[in-house]
């Protein structure tokens, strides 16, 4: 499975942008997908994720209500779309796909190890 994950970029504060990534390659079943995040001298941090078959959707405290996990199931690509984005949301953000017949448990999906593949990255930088 080979994730692409686009669409970072430079932004002010308070604006949007929406990182999308697609999945190819030897692709089914994918059972959720999810966004993590890492700072300059942080740890990957969990920012959304979503089950693939229901649909079931977990964000980050620090993004509910402005950040907004999707998926496209017939084209295998899922979107994060990002609004009043703050300083603090400067970081790469990383797409990850964990694959199997079962959705996965929800609590799963929080670590960096629930997933079995992995995109390069794309840079997001909010200026303040």
């Amino acid at each position: 499975v080979q994730l692409q994950a686009s669409g970072g970029g430079l932004v002010q504060a308070g604006g949007s942008l929406r990182l999308p990534c697609a999945a190819s390659g030897r692709t089914f079943p994918i059972s959720g997908m999810g966004w993590f995040r890492q700072a300059p001298g942080k740890e990957h941090e969990f920012v959304a994720a979503i089950r693939w078959i229901r649909g079931d959707i977990t964000y980050a405290n620090s993004v509910k209500g402005r950040f907004t996990i999707s998926r496209d199931k017939g084209k295998n690509t899922s979107s994060l779309q990002m609004d009043k984005l703050e300083h603090g949301d400067t970081a790469i953000y990383y797409c990850a796909s964990k694959t199997g017949y079962n959705a996965p448990i929800i609590s799963t999906l929080w670590q960096p190890g629930g997933y079995d593949y992995w995109g390069q990255g794309t840079q997001v930088t909010v200026s303040s």
